[in-house]
């Protein structure tokens, strides 16, 4: 049974340097703030090499981890990690896990499957599921002491060890998920989720229902039981957009810019952003907050859709978080 803290993180715009929605300095700012407050408990970084280009995601979290002593630090969904080579990724991973002195969660999808990025790296669109769950084993095997000997179907190891190790015994691997439904059917949802259950150390999801929410959590559930595995410390996600402003109109309108230009045109549809966009009056952004909370996400990770990061900061701990039942 989880009886877990809620514990809100912060989701800072990598990609939006590029299209002029932030700066680099503001963004190192941002998780300062966070850091030195009392209300977010980690700093998260977006993540794509090809598709969707931005500072890469490690860079960024290293530049953050020096500044900041407190608050975890994580990729809120590593999707070029069926792309990265696991050996040079668990180096990566440890060395930063080591400079954050063990704060690190890695948190990992299989993408969107860009052709272009996937022929970089020569890799191939359906390979991609087998990919993250090969290298979520490598990387367990390769943070644990020892040599690691390898015969997979994509990765091959003879008396590998690496150094450094990580900070933490084992950092932490969350899986992010979040596949609709109508498109894509009851079996692709549930073989997503039943991934989670049997592999992740957590769960991080987009906007959806809690109706929704219920039923990937009960194929979870099961997965996790079937492997044997205790989810009693599981943390559940939810990567949520936020934009406060006295209007409405404003809030939704700056959001779509920032839509437009991080997702693409047309994404999200307004269907997906009755959940998935807290936006207007603090009052208002609370509600949708909470109501993630309240269908039993843990760790309510915030994105805020605003070319100021900082001043949404401040509007949020000062205006929103009054509103919010978090302890």
């Amino acid at each position: 049974m989880r009886n877990l803290p809620v514990k809100l993180g912060l989701s800072l715009p990598n990609r939006g340097v590029l299209f002029g929605l932030s700066t680099v300095d503001a963004l190192i700012q941002a998780a300062e703030l966070a850091d030195q407050s009392d209300v977010f408990e980690s700093v998260w970084f977006g993540d794509s090499l090809i598709h969707k280009p931005r500072l890469e995601a490690i860079v960024m979290l290293a530049a953050v981890s020096t500044r900041t002593r407190r608050v975890r630090l994580g990729t809120i969904c590593m999707a070029s990690f069926p792309v990265r080579d696991p050996v040079l990724l668990a180096i990566q991973w440890a060395s930063l896990d080591q400079v954050s002195n063990g704060r690190t969660i890695l948190g990992i999808c299989i993408g969107g499957g860009y052709e272009p990025e996937l022929r970089a790296f020569r890799v191939k669109k359906e390979e991609r599921v087998g990919r993250l769950k090969e290298g979520m084993l490598l990387l367990r095997q390769l943070w644990k002491e020892g040599e690691v000997n390898h015969q997979g179907r994509f990765y091959s190891l003879t008396g590998c060890e690496i150094i450094p190790k990580p900070k933490q015994k084992l950092p932490p691997i969350w899986i992010a998920v979040s596949p609709d439904r109508s498109k894509v059917g009851d079996k692709v949802v549930d073989q997503a989720m039943r991934r989670v259950g049997e592999l992740a150390d957590g769960y991080i999801t987009m906007g959806v229902t809690r109706e929704e929410f219920q039923r990937r959590w009960d194929v979870i559930q099961a997965a996790a039981e079937e492997n044997g595995r205790d989810l009693s410390t599981f943390e559940t996600s939810i990567h949520g957009m936020v934009n406060i402003n006295e209007s409405k109109r404003n809030a939704y309108e700056e959001s779509r810019f920032y839509f437009d230009h991080y997702y693409g045109p047309g994404y999200p549809t307004k269907e997906m952003i009755k959940v998935w966009l807290a936006h207007g009056p603090p009052e208002e952004c609370a509600t949708l907050i909470q109501s993630w909370i309240d269908m039993g996400i843990t760790t309510p990770v915030l994105r805020f859709t605003s070319y100021d990061q900082l001043k949404q900061l401040q509007l949020f701990i000062e205006q929103v978080l009054p509103h919010l039942r978090v302890k």
